[in-house]
This record gives C-alpha cells, sequence and structure tokens, in this order.
C-alpha cells in the first residue's frame, strides 16, 4: 500500500499572525523562518500521526484487495472517495463505480467497503483510489490540541535557529507535545 498526496494544501493550519503572537515577535524579519517552522512542524505532526490537518487529494494505490474486503485508508480523516480505477492485464484503466460503497471515514485507520471489487490485472499497483482527506480547508477545523502541539513546537525549533538550519528541522520536540498529539497518533500491534 502507497498513499501519494495529489495536491498540496492551499495554506498552513497556523496564521503567520497567530504563530508570531504565540512567539510574542512583532518585527517581519524573520517572518520567511517562522513560515518555514510552520510547515515543518504541520509536516512532522501529520507523519508522525497518520492525519491530513487540512483538507487535500490522496491517492492510495493498492496491488490487490485485501481478503477482508475491508480496505483500510491510514491517512485521514477521509472526507470522499472520488474515484477507483482498476488496470487491466494490458494496463488499461477502468473506472470502477463507487456509488453503494461504505466508508468510516473517521475510523483509524479509514474502513472503506465498495461494493464491486474486480481483480486488478497488474501485479503492482492494480488498483487506485482517489480521496479526499483532512479536517476542513482552513485551521479553524483543525483541532485545538493539535495547533497548540505545533505552536509549542515551533516555539522550540526557534530556540534552534541559530544551532540548526531551516532544513535539519524538526530538531527536537517539546516537553508535552507527545501529550497533546497522543489521542491522534496511529494505534497499532
Amino acid at each position: 500500500m502507497t498513499i501519494r498526496e495529489l495536491t498540496p494544501p492551499i495554506g498552513e493550519p497556523l496564521t503567520l499572525a497567530e504563530t508570531k503572537a504565540h512567539l510574542r515577535l512583532d518585527t517581519v524579519a524573520e517572518d520567511p523562518l517562522i513560515s518555514s517552522l510552520i510547515r515543518t512542524v504541520r509536516e512532522h505532526l501529520e507523519r508522525e500521526t497518520g492525519l491530513a490537518l487540512l483538507t487535500r487529494s490522496f491517492r492510495l494505490y493498492l496491488d490487490d484487495w485485501p481478503p477482508s474486503r475491508v480496505i483500510q485508508i491510514v491517512r485521514g480523516p477521509v472526507q470522499t472517495i472520488d474515484a477507483v480505477t482498476v488496470y487491466d492485464a494490458a494496463g488499461m484503466p477502468g473506472e470502477i463505480e463507487v456509488s453503494g460503497f461504505v466508508l468510516d471515514g473517521q475510523a483509524r485507520p479509514a474502513r472503506l467497503v465498495l461494493p464491486k471489487q474486480p481483480s486488478p490485472g497488474r501485479a503492482m499497483h492494480g488498483i487506485e483510489i482517489d480521496f479526499s482527506a483532512g479536517f476542513g480547508a482552513t485551521g479553524a477545523d483543525v483541532p485545538d490540541t493539535l495547533k497548540r502541539a505545533m505552536l509549542l513546537h515551533v516555539a522550540l525549533l526557534c530556540e534552534f535557529r541559530g544551532a540548526v538550519v531551516a532544513d535539519d528541522q524538526p530538531a527536537a520536540v517539546p516537553a508535552g507535545y507527545d501529550r497533546l498529539i497522543a489521542p491522534f497518533r496511529r494505534r497499532g500491534l
């Protein structure tokens, strides 16, 4: 199973203004650095939790259908299923009808059951599922706990700004960060 982001987020869950207010900065000299750190902590949080904070499009690649017929989508929360494509042995795509599907997009991982699951003809990536995932279009839709974790993380990374270049961030996570994101982490055996 592989997931690829098709469209990047339109913005960030934290605005530059709210982040600068949290950091108690009132100059514009460090705006590029702060903007870069906001993106860095969002990407880190999304990797740690499997979440998409802002809604955007993704593509899930499967080699074959799972035996249980329940397809798990580890990037969430899943909002919509946009298309399902199955490739035949000649490599030709065939879009299958997705009406009648059952989606539990809020589950961790999200679960999808399709009414028809025709066999793919390709050995690898014979099935593509396009979906959108995220809490919403703006930072106002993102849970406050996650935004608080991001603000704490940006503050810590600002402390490292002279010691660690922005491209090598995150240098560390702040105390309490793990407790804030714990309810949103992926669980597995």
